[in-house]
């Protein structure tokens, strides 16, 4: 438990305390923003999308970095990407054993999404051949 980073919530009523690692995303509900944990709870701030994401960058810095937005209602943690389904326009996010989550997104927030994995496997693929070069 010593190397977890938490993320604290206030709302008018409630504090939550998420660990980072079990945030599977966030979702835009107006003026508030909905949330769901790999183990399935689920929570409400009063804060809409761009407050959430502004205070995800403030509070965890550069761990912040797992979270993406995608499209109009949704930040996701990149860590939970099973599949990127652009012409069905739909993200499933997965831990692979215990949870799936099937959210409706637009095509060209998915292709952006898209090109983000595909640039990062190219980074780290060049990264290997750069290695094994030297």
């Amino acid at each position: 438990m010593a190397g977890n980073k938490y993320l604290y919530l206030n709302s008018r009523d409630e504090l939550y305390r998420m660990d980072i690692t079990k945030i599977v995303y966030f979702e835009a509900e107006g003026n508030y923003t909905n949330f769901v944990l790999s183990n399935k709870l689920k929570g409400q701030v009063c804060m809409n999308l761009a407050q959430m994401q502004q205070v995800l960058g403030d509070s965890l810095k550069e761990e912040a970095s797992v979270f993406a937005r995608v499209g109009k209602r949704f930040i996701v943690n990149l860590n939970y990407v099973y599949q990127i389904g652009v012409l069905r326009q739909r993200l499933m996010l997965s831990d692979g054993e215990m949870f799936a989550y099937q959210l409706a997104i637009s095509k060209d927030a998915l292709k952006k999404l898209k090109e983000l994995y595909v640039g990062m496997g190219k980074n780290i693929a060049g990264q290997k051949r750069n290695q094994q070069e030297e």
